[in-house]
């Protein structure tokens, strides 16, 4: 058993929630009361059963999950604090958690001594070589200073520059590869990960060495970018590039500015803005939001354009969040940054890049223009708004209700009435509308469509062919997960699939444990992404929190079916039962909560009747596509 399924095992939901201030009465087999993740109290919408360990809210906030989630959601913090805080309620020992021990210690400064030895190897190849030197002075625009200041170098080409040169000097391959220096392929062969790159050191934010990005040369090179593998002291989550240096002025302005790339940063510093940080090329994580959050509470996000234009706004709302979520860039997901700045009390803020200009090519074309552009940066609701509305006619009414549909979703997940009050009238002159329209909208509750007629019939619960316990929805979830981290790549062919029976993509709404959605996760980022082999971008990702889960999962499924149209098949079949255990549990109590709200004369009642509908439909829906599926089989 995982530490994880330990602590899960020791700790009863129910007196958890408890405990957390809900008063919870039986509704059968489970327990109902007041969510108190919103202000609504006339309708005890949320939800737990005892049996899973779950939850859910069927009210405004529309969430679920497990403990941990619970946890995260009511205090504020991450699953690494949950995990801790769990643990030691339930007595639960974690080892990954341990302090460092001296041997450890002396491992670690190893790594960082070799590291800096090889700064020092690449600088030396970058002043030996014009070409790259009249790169970065000419095109990039930084000066000799520059250059040193931030420790750039040059990986020469060839397989074993590295590794010759380290090995001459007593240092041990395996020394190398534990220091994210060489790859290793199949066969064992070992061999110099950075090639015809510019080096840039990446430190922490104490200036010691963690690793390498390496930026490419040759415009046909693949990828862009490439950083260190995840070592013991390099993890993508957590460090931010430039932290070393901007600690400082971070403070002294009391602002902090995060940028897409390397370089960019590095000329932002040049030009005298050293308040500036840039992640490791991925998504921008809660880790490193509150790791900047110890040196101030105001940050800005300056978005390069292809990232800031309405694509990338829509990215965070929860009509595109699945088509177009989990980009391998500094992504821009509104409702997650709006969570964020709740739970850390930040002040995020967005810039968006003017002309099609990166901040590198905007700060050389003008200095002061940065500083006003940084000024201007708008908080992310009106970002948002501004976003949708760029290029459409306001006149015209459907584009104005498309508009408020998008961003009073947005304003409903605002921490304090104060903000909310505030946007809501914000968004009333944005779109020149009475704002008390806005205030009706968003009293009437969850945005769920009601029926037309006001006595539903209650509609008949349909049998079905296909039958799950709801015990098992746990091992169904582990096998899913365990078999796209081994094989992430089946993902798309299994999202065709599913397209294909007439069923939605597989989303991280699917799972009802934190563990699961959290690897869920890096599995769909790694498919999106095209710089690391899937399997090797999974692996690299997970947070010290899950990896005694990953070496479980990929124990589990060492054995796999190896005709991949079967394995696919049951991946298939075992996300049909996931969802259909989920609806199942959702209709009867959501029945439950229709026939009471009906009883004590709630007009929120037709909401649920609404989402019986829907969850009726879907259990039809997966019934029908289980069938095919037999059929198809039989054929």
């Amino acid at each position: 058993m995982s530490t994880i399924d330990e602590v899960k095992a020791r700790i009863d939901i129910v007196d958890l929630v408890s405990e957390a201030g809900v008063k919870l009465r039986h509704a059968g087999k489970n327990y109902t009361g007041f969510c108190p993740f919103h202000d609504n109290k006339h309708t005890p919408a949320f939800v737990v059963w005892p049996e899973s360990g779950t939850w859910r809210c069927f009210g405004q906030c529309n969430e679920g999950g497990d403990i941990f989630k619970f946890v995260m959601k009511k205090e504020g913090i991450d699953f690494k604090e949950a995990l801790q805080k769990l643990a030691a309620r339930a007595g639960v020992e974690i080892k990954e958690y341990q302090r460092e021990t001296p041997q450890q210690r002396e491992v670690y400064d190893t790594l960082r001594k070799l590291l800096e030895d090889a700064v020092v190897f690449y600088r030396s190849h970058l002043f030996a070589n014009r070409e790259i030197l009249a790169y970065l002075r000419e095109k990039r625009g930084l000066t000799d200073a520059t250059i040193e200041t931030f420790g750039l170098g040059y990986a020469p080409p060839g397989y074993d520059n590295v590794l010759r040169h380290f090995i001459q000097r007593g240092v041990k391959e395996q020394e190398l590869l534990d220091a994210g220096l060489l790859s290793e392929r199949e066969d064992g062969k070992r061999f110099d990960r950075f090639r015809h790159r510019i080096m840039i050191p990446i430190r922490d934010e104490n200036g010691k060495m963690a690793g390498f990005g390496a930026r490419i040369v040759d415009p046909n090179d693949i990828p862009k970018f490439l950083n260190s593998p995840e070592t013991p002291i390099f993890s993508k989550g957590r460090l931010l590039y430039g932290l070393d240096r901007a600690r400082k002025p971070i403070r002294a302005a009391d602002q902090a500015v995060i940028v897409e790339g390397y370089l960019d940063v590095i000329a932002l510093h040049q030009a005298g803005y050293e308040n500036v940080v840039s992640p490791m090329g991925t998504a921008l994580t809660e880790e490193q939001l509150r790791l900047l959050k110890r040196f101030t509470r105001k940050i800005v996000l300056a978005l390069d354009p292809d990232t800031a234009g309405q694509k990338a706004v829509l990215r965070g709302l929860e009509a595109a969040r699945s088509a177009m979520d989990r980009e391998g860039e500094l992504r821009f997901d509104a409702r997650g940054l709006l969570r964020n700045e709740a739970r850390l009390q930040a002040d995020l803020r967005v810039a968006s890049m003017p002309d099609d200009l990166d901040p590198d090519e905007i700060v050389a074309r003008d200095r002061e223009e940065w500083k006003k552009l940084i000024e201007n940066a708008k908080p992310i609701v009106e970002h948002v708004m501004v976003s949708l509305a760029e290029g459409k006619n306001l006149n015209d009414r459907r584009v104005v209700n498309e508009i408020a549909n998008q961003v009073l979703p947005l304003i409903s997940d605002l921490p304090t009435p104060a903000d909310r009050e505030f946007f809501t009238q914000r968004l009333a002159r944005f779109l020149k509308v009475d704002e008390r329209a806005f205030i009706s909208a968003q009293a009437q509750g969850p945005r769920v469509r009601r029926p037309r007629q006001q006595t539903e019939k209650r509609q008949p619960v349909e049998k079905s062919t296909l039958a799950v316990a709801v015990s098992s929805s746990k091992l169904v979830e582990e096998y899913v997960i365990g078999v796209l981290f081994r094989k992430p790549e089946l993902l798309y062919r299994l999202d065709r699939q599913l397209q294909e029976y007439g069923l939605l993509p597989l989303n991280v709404q699917d799972f009802d444990f934190t563990d699961n959605q959290m690897l869920f996760g890096l599995i769909r980022e790694s498919v999106e992404q095209d710089k690391t082999e899937h399997h090797t971008f999974v692996a690299e990702a997970v947070p010290e929190s899950l990896l005694g889960l990953s070496r479980d999962l990929l124990a589990q499924t060492e054995k796999l079916e190896r005709v991949e149209e079967k394995l696919l098949e049951e991946l298939l079949r075992s996300v049909i039962k996931m969802r259909r255990v989920t609806a199942g549990e959702n209709l009867n109590q959501l029945r439950f909560l229709q026939e009471e709200a009906h009883q004590a004369g709630d007009l929120r009642a037709a909401p649920y009747t609404e989402l019986v509908l829907r969850n009726t439909k879907l259990l039809r829906d997966l019934d029908q596509a289980y069938r095919k599926m037999s059929q198809k089989r039989l054929e």
